[in-house]
């Protein structure tokens, strides 16, 4: 809960000095073996900056529209913050928090979280 009340400061006080909206639509679907669980479509609308030089960061967030296998279709609320920074002219590091709600869109209810870390390597 504290996550989705800090999205809009983390963009009013990161400063950036080249920043933009966007429009991100993302579908994640899963299975367990070869039966279909759900899939989980996200509207999100976003912001993006710089942090210096070599740094960006972003937060998005909006409903998301939860469809699992042979059940009603549930509206969540969904949202996600991250950062990615070139560590040398080949790699590059990024860590994401996103969080949804689950039991619709009242905010009292209950919400998971899941956090993504990686590099990337380009050769």
């Amino acid at each position: 809960m504290k996550f989705l009340a800090i999205l809009p400061a983390a963009a009013i006080f990161a400063a950036p000095a080249v920043a933009g909206p966007y429009v991100n639509i993302e579908n994640n679907a899963g299975s367990t073996g070869v039966e279909f669980d759900k899939s989980v479509l996200e509207t999100h609308a976003g912001y993006e900056g710089s942090l210096g030089e070599s740094s960006s960061w972003y937060v998005q967030g909006g409903p998301a529209l939860v469809m699992p296998n042979g059940e009603a279709l549930s509206t969540e609320l969904s949202g996600k913050v991250g950062v990615q920074t070139q560590v040398s002219e080949k790699l590059s590091a990024y860590a994401e928090l996103s969080a949804m709600t689950s039991g619709g869109i009242d905010l009292g209810e209950a919400v998971s979280t899941n956090v993504k870390t990686g590099v990337t390597y380009r050769f």
